[in-house]
């Protein structure tokens, strides 16, 4: 499990630069490349190909592969748009989950076993219902059978999913913004950096005084963000307190923390710039299923988790885990009425689209 951490965190660094390693690689690159383009040009050709729903549909992706922070951006649009009189639901692929044949749909308190940490996260947070299936049309559709009063699609990942029709695409990187600019396995992108000129807003994910590395000069409407801890939750007992009070009535204790998420290091970062000192930080691999305890190897009386490591460790009944909720914070909070006001023409233009099309 550590082997496997240490591993992806060298491949990471690795892909940071254009070194020897990133050359060997290069040839793979170019055929991946060829097939990501043939892909595209054949759902260019055949429109047909695509699923476009009579809902809005809002993906919020990546091109850079593992964890940017993706899920508290689903989390902050689904509850934007609920203040604003929304009804959304959420599709993902469920990664983590076996799911069959069917999409699974669900709302509140879902299993992460059934439908992966992060969609019984979002859901536990926006209360929003999440369908869960590899093949997204299959999710979409369920969810809108299950959910019909839903009236705006968000999907959590999905930008590469091109047999899904998107209204607005939202790209969420982090601080390594393109890396050596390769796709895999020669760099770490998914497609090529130039599909962010095609996307409609680029958010920067970074840590508090982190700058971006490897800057891709895109068009689309750029903003970036950070996570600031708001609120603490004991997760035996479920007693919850906003940070800045559980902070001062705990700073006498000693602390350590776990996380099973994309990139760890940024929680154990964010954590140390809200003042508090480790003792001891665990990082487990992203989407790790807690089948053993990581816990007791740990002295120290508060051991602090993410929210996405919080569904699958309550079976655990360890009061020293108190769940570490972040909420992102914008350098242009206005984003979120702007998507609000296009979904809104939007979802007036597909109704209208809708009217029109003769009824057999």
């Amino acid at each position: 499990m550590k082997n496997a951490t240490s591993f992806t965190q060298a491949l990471h660094t690795a892909w940071q630069k254009k070194g020897l390693i990133s050359a060997l690689l290069l040839p793979l690159s170019w055929v991946l490349r060829a097939i990501i383009a043939r892909k595209r040009l054949r759902y260019q050709r055949h429109p047909e190909l695509t699923h476009q729903s009579r809902l809005p549909v809002v993906i919020v992706g990546n091109i850079y592969v593992g964890g940017t922070g993706k899920t508290p951006v689903v989390i902050a649009l689904a509850q934007a748009l609920q203040a604003r009189g929304w009804q959304p639901g959420v599709i993902s692929r469920g990664y983590g989950a076996t799911v069959g044949k069917q999409a699974r749909t669900g709302q509140g308190q879902l299993d992460p076993a059934l439908f992966g940490d992060e969609p019984a996260l979002i859901a536990q947070a926006t209360q929003a219902p999440v369908a869960v299936h590899p093949k997204r049309v299959l999710a979409l559709q369920q969810l809108q059978q299950a959910y019909p009063q839903i009236d705006v699609v968000i999907a959590d990942d999905g930008l590469q999913h091109l047999a899904l029709g998107r209204d607005l695409e939202i790209v969420v990187q982090d601080g390594r913004g393109i890396g050596n600019g390769r796709v895999l396995p020669a760099g770490p992108l998914r497609e090529p950096a130039s599909r962010l000129d095609y996307i409609d807003i680029l958010i920067t994910n970074l840590q508090p005084g982190e700058t971006l590395a490897h800057a891709y000069q895109a068009q689309p409407e750029r903003l970036s963000m950070h996570l600031a801890p708001v609120r603490v939750e004991q997760l035996s007992t479920g007693i919850s307190v906003n940070w800045t009070t559980w902070l001062s009535d705990h700073s006498q204790q000693t602390f350590s923390a776990v996380a099973a998420i994309g990139q760890p290091q940024r929680f154990f970062s964010m954590l140390s710039a809200a003042g508090l000192h480790l003792n001891q930080t665990v990082a487990l691999p992203d989407h790790d299923a807690y089948e053993n305890s990581p816990f007791s190897a740990l002295s120290d009386p508060i051991i602090l988790i993410t929210g996405k490591d919080a569904v699958k460790c309550r079976r655990f009944n360890d009061s020293r885990l108190w769940v570490v909720y972040a909420e992102p914070v914008f350098s242009d909070p206005d984003w979120l009425e702007r998507c609000h006001q296009r979904l809104t023409v939007i979802a007036a233009q597909k109704s209208a689209m809708a009217d029109k099309t003769p009824r057999l």
